[in-house]
This record gives C-alpha cells, sequence and structure tokens, in this order.
C-alpha cells in the first residue's frame, strides 16, 4: 500500500460542467467532515462536494458521499477508483460546478471516475511503512557526525539547541535496533534512543 505525500489537486470538463478533484492525506475518518466544511467555504457556488476515502494499512475502511448527486453515480465510483489505487489514508473531494447540460447516469460515474484518476496521475505517495517516533540528547561534538548518520537511517528530526541538542524524530521501525546500536557506538555511550 502508498499513502499520500502531501496534497494535489486537478481539474476535468464535462459538457461545461467543471469537476475539481482534491486529494488529502488523511489518517481518520473524523478528518472528512472537516475537509468537506472546509471545500464548501473555498467553493460556496459549486452544486455538489462529493467525497471518497480508504483508510487503514491494509485499505479496508471507506467513506464516500454522493452529496445529493443520483445515488451510486459519484461517491462510489469515486470509491472504486481510489479502492483500486492501493492508496490508503486518502480522502478525495470532487467539486462540481454544473455545466448546464445533463451528463445522465452513465456520464455521471465516468466524469467523478475520472476526477479522481486525474487527481491521483500528479499525487505523490510513498510506500506505507511503519514508524517510530523518538528522542535522544546528543552533544555538540558528535552533531555533524548524527546528521550524516540521520540521512543513511532516512530519519525525520527537528533539533533544539540548548546546552545540548535534544533531537525528536522519526524512523521506519524496522531500522530502530540498528538506529540505536549506530547511536550508542557514535556518542561512546552517551546518548540514549528513547523509543515513544
Amino acid at each position: 500500500m502508498k499513502v499520500p505525500l502531501k496534497p494535489a489537486s486537478a481539474e476535468i470538463e464535462v459538457k461545461k460542467s467543471r469537476f475539481i478533484a482534491f486529494a488529502h492525506p488523511i489518517t481518520d475518518t473524523r478528518e472528512i467532515r472537516r475537509l468537506v466544511s472546509e471545500t464548501r467555504k473555498e467553493h460556496p457556488q459549486a452544486n455538489h462536494v462529493v467525497h471518497a476515502a480508504v483508510i487503514g494499512p491494509d485499505g479496508n475502511q471507506f467513506s464516500m458521499s454522493d452529496d445529493r448527486e443520483p445515488k451510486n453515480t459519484a461517491g462510489r465510483p469515486a470509491l472504486e477508483v481510489l479502492k483500486g489505487s492501493s492508496i490508503t489514508n486518502i480522502a478525495v473531494l470532487i467539486v462540481r460546478y454544473f455545466g448546464g447540460a445533463l451528463l445522465g447516469t452513465g456520464g455521471l460515474v465516468k466524469a467523478y471516475q475520472d476526477a479522481v484518476r486525474s487527481v491521483l496521475d500528479v499525487l505523490k505517495t510513498e510506500e506505507l511503512v511503519e514508524k517510530s517516533n523518538f528522542t535522544l540528547t546528543l552533544g555538540y561534538d558528535v552533531y555533524d557526525q548524527f546528521v550524516i548518520l540521520g540521512k543513511a537511517f532516512d530519519i525525520v528530526s527537528s533539533e533544539e539547541f540548548g546546552t545540548d541538542i535534544i533531537v525528536r524524530g522519526c524512523i521506519e521501525s524496522s531500522k530502530t535496533q540498528e538506529f540505536a546500536t549506530s547511536v550508542t557506538e557514535l556518542t561512546r555511550g552517551k546518548s540514549l534512543v528513547v523509543f515513544d
């Protein structure tokens, strides 16, 4: 499974109706309501704000809404495209501005599916891997070597500089033991990595 790295958007037009798709990384279904509300505020003239979402490490939690489009012509087709993408922890909201021409059931299904495909085409993703958070305290004498070590382990971190340097970050869970051992060796046992 993959997860989105950051939000993305794309737009298509079908018979003068505009379909703007917004993809958002999410981790909980409760985030969907907020995203729909924000999108409605940003697009007050839109006729519909349809959503589809896939959540969970196995991509087995779903959410969708037709938002007053005919039943199963918007949310379900959008969700089916998402389910087939092998991307999880994602919500796609499709804003529709009606262009005056009715698309019919088949036309709506195709338009919503194409809108989702268009945003997935530009979405940047990464493999879903379990990550662990950590904290450690370093002396200034080993900081430069630690930066090199951090790059080798692909850690994401932030530092607080005081008497010592406090590092907070995250690392792939499969690398935690090797990382902790490397930090202990680098600091000659003065720094220990504490995992949350």
